[in-house]
């Protein structure tokens, strides 16, 4: 049978009609990460064919009660938001700041990780296994939310204060 697509979108529907994005790449991405982490590991010697027997039963495994699959349908759009939030904080860190030796990488590396938290907290709020009664996680961080940005906030600034240091003594000067 073939079948005639005007336009992109009705690809990714058709493949997501088919389970592609529900049981295909997931399985693929799961399988991927455990075999590679098995032949990294060396745990079970060089056999490659334990190896992948393990990798494709914990694959098949994982996508048993959807989980994976309604997780990874939460987590991953998010992950492209915070991509591209990143991205346009990276472009205008880029045009307006240097670092004190001309580089940023410091403060890139800390914008990075703020979005990377937020993505992950806005993806856990928002799957509904937290939301469930008997664990109702999602519920507490959107009620709490703007309370742990501010102890995060008074919790970084302490972090910074006490990395810095005060004076310290320099090495000709005894202290007093």
């Amino acid at each position: 049978m073939v079948m005639w697509f005007s336009s992109i979108t009705d690809v990714l529907n058709t493949w997501n009609q088919l389970g592609v994005f529900s049981y295909v790449l997931p399985f693929l991405l799961i399988f991927a990460v455990v075999f590679a982490i098995l032949q990294k590991s060396k745990m079970l010697g060089e056999n490659r064919a334990v190896e992948a027997i393990i990798a494709l039963a914990i694959g098949l495994l994982a996508l048993q009660f959807d989980f994976v699959s309604v997780f990874f349908a939460e987590i991953f759009p998010k992950f492209g938001i915070g991509l591209a939030i990143f991205l346009v904080l990276l472009l205008l860190i880029g045009f307006f700041y240097t670092g004190a030796d001309g580089k940023p990488e410091s403060t890139i590396k800390w914008i990075g990780w703020l979005v990377g938290i937020g993505v992950v907290i806005w993806a856990l709020t928002s799957w509904n296994f937290w939301n469930d009664a008997t664990f109702p996680v999602g519920f507490w961080l959107r009620e709490n939310f703007w309370s742990l940005l501010i102890l995060a906030g008074i919790v970084a600034v302490i972090y910074i204060v006490a990395k810095s240091g005060g004076d310290k003594p320099s090495a000709g000067k005894p202290s007093v």
